[in-house]
């Protein structure tokens, strides 16, 4: 519950739509207005955590810009950093590996 407000607080504060927050083993999670939407981490072998924000923010920006909500975009996101943290050194990800 702390987090929750904590988030919110530094949403409100730095005046954003929304906050995406990357939390390891635990998730992600996705702070809206008025809601808080959380994905699980996909349970994975880590190799090399090495790019894998930027593997997250960049599935998010190519899934917002295919028209995606944010919160089905964090799932892709969610994905994608899960596939390239099992890789060594600063991965790439294929969009069959994405939606296999």
């Amino acid at each position: 519950a702390d987090l929750v407000h904590k988030a919110e607080a530094l949403r409100v504060q730095l005046g954003l739509e929304a906050l995406l927050l990357t939390r390891s083993e635990e998730g992600m999670s996705l702070f809206e207005p008025g809601q808080v939407s959380n994905v699980q981490a996909q349970a994975r072998e880590v190799a090399d955590v090495t790019g894998a924000g930027d593997t997250v923010i960049a599935t998010m920006a190519l899934m917002m810009a295919c028209g995606l909500s944010m919160a089905d975009a964090m799932a892709h996101a969610n994905r994608a950093g899960g596939l390239v943290v099992a890789k060594f050194g600063t991965a790439t990800l294929s969009y069959e590996e994405l939606f296999a």
